[in-house]
């Protein structure tokens, strides 16, 4: 019979935003008896994993894993609630469409109903009509979140979160504190090699060595731990991905809504993310452009441009050290991919759950599955240039073999195939393609539903009405939760 592993008697979690805090809560959650001590650093502008506050429907399955509530969240942290992603201009002038989350995103994408609506030409070049219940609910402005009941119309919707960036980490902070995670302010001068390829301690000033079993780097893009190791390598991305700056406005003012909105601009893409604090522009920015240009395309003078340099860490889990957001793969943050592919890392850490002497192979299987994760949500960037408009803003730029036969299949076939470890679900990737304007061939089972628009359409419209009617206005649900 094996024996039980011994467990890490310290773990320490280098960095201290939302994502370390993050990090060390769910650490200690799975290892109650194991000491948790975040390190706070200065923070790190270029951090994207963490400095947006919004991520995808992942997250939230994972804040209940970790007992991070939503309503917290609501009445604490400013969230609220995304239902679809909004894409201006990806087809042409004029074109747009809204792309939603989850396996019922677009129930109707396999009826005649959708080829002729939904799902086929037709809709490449215009504003198609509703596709799926979230792009209904979020035009009406009605919306609460399912509370577990089955027969819920709203039961399958899946959403999106965001929130205060601030708020959000002094909440984290507090759940982390009542845990029983240690936290100190200090500066990291070197550390102490284990002479496996890890750390055996770090080194502070004023504090001596601070030891550890296992060290977990949240430090953002300088990745200050795993940086250093002798063994760590990058990929590159450039060639895949333009944005080379990312610039912010001020925050304006607060705009409650269900959806965000998105569109391409000669120099990049312009993301205009809705909140209850104040809605927030971002601009990604390829190639060169001057100041002038910048502030028309973000609507005024950025608060804040930073520099951006894609790719990602060969391997994340090197020795004894474990790379997570931005430290592990720098993304472009468009839409909140950057802390969904954070968030992931996270949970697969906890899913292997490290004992006190690392295992091997556990170590390479977090390295296989958290590089699947990075290449497709790069991969999921990087079909935002496959829009028409964007091929020919930004030509010539390099696609993974996977996204090159993701767009193949959806081109002649209406479909994208499956991909292990993806990010987004093969529903989620049609109904971003559709978003973006591109045209897509005829999927057999659109073929194989032929004559059946009407029952097709009448399904459809019954879902909505259903959902509209279960639906409250969105503004009174937020007012009533406060």
């Amino acid at each position: 019979m094996s024996e039980p592993r011994e467990l890490p008697a310290r773990i320490v979690v280098a960095g201290d935003g939302p994502l370390g805090v993050l990090a060390a809560i769910g650490l200690r959650r799975a290892l109650p008896t194991t000491e948790l001590l975040v390190l706070a650093l200065p923070p790190d502008p270029g951090a994207f994993a963490e400095r947006i506050g919004t991520a995808l429907p992942f997250t939230n399955r994972l804040h209940d894993r970790l007992q991070v509530g939503e309503d917290d969240l609501v009445r604490k942290a400013g969230a609220s609630h995304r239902l679809v992603m909004r894409y201006f201009g990806g087809g042409g002038p004029g074109q747009q469409g809204a792309a939603g989350y989850g396996a019922a995103v677009d129930p109707a994408m396999a009826t005649a109903f959708a080829r002729e609506w939904g799902g086929g030409p037709r809709n490449a070049g215009t504003a198609a009509p509703p596709r799926s219940l979230g792009e209904v609910l979020a035009a009406a402005g009605r919306f609460a979140p399912p509370q577990g009941e089955a027969e819920s119309p709203l039961a399958d919707l899946d959403y999106a979160l965001r929130w205060n960036v601030p708020a959000y980490r002094e909440l984290l902070v507090g759940i982390a504190a009542q845990l029983g995670v240690q936290h100190a302010r200090v500066d990291i001068r070197g550390f102490r090699p284990d002479g496996e390829g890890g750390i055996a301690a770090l080194v502070a000033e004023g504090v001596g060595e601070i030891p550890g079993d296992l060290f977990v780097d949240c430090t953002g893009s300088r990745a200050l731990l795993h940086s250093h190791l002798p063994e760590a390598r990058q990929i590159d991305w450039h060639a895949m991905h333009p944005v080379r700056r990312i610039a912010m406005a001020e925050a304006g003012r607060p705009v409650l809504a269900l959806e965000d909105r998105a569109a391409f601009t000669p120099l990049g893409w312009r993301w205009d993310l809705a909140g209850r604090d104040g809605l927030q522009t971002i601009l990604g920015i390829a190639g060169e452009a001057g100041d002038e240009a910048i502030s028309a395309a973000l609507g005024e003078p950025p608060a804040a441009i930073v520099p951006f340099s894609p790719g990602r860490a060969e391997a994340p889990w090197l020795g004894n050290v474990v790379a997570l957001g931005d430290a592990a793969a720098r993304i472009e943050p468009l839409g909140g991919i950057a802390q969904d592919l954070a968030h992931r890392q996270l949970a697969l850490l906890l899913e292997l759950l490290p004992g006190r002497t690392v295992d091997a192979a556990e170590r390479a299987e977090f390295n296989r599955r958290a590089a699947l994760m990075a290449d497709r949500a790069a991969d999921w960037v990087a079909v935002h240039y496959a829009a028409p408009a964007a091929g020919e803003l930004f030509p010539h730029l390099w696609r993974s073999p996977e996204l090159e036969r993701a767009l193949d299949q959806y081109v002649r076939r209406g479909r994208t195939p499956f991909a292990e470890e993806a990010p987004m679900l093969v529903q989620e990737w049609g109904a971003l393609l559709q978003a973006l304007g591109v045209p897509s061939g005829e999927s057999p089972l659109t073929a194989a539903a032929a004559g059946d628009e009407n029952d097709g359409g009448r399904h459809f419209a019954a879902r909505a009405e259903a959902a509209l009617a279960a639906a409250p206005p969105y503004a009174e649900w937020v007012q009533e939760l406060l």
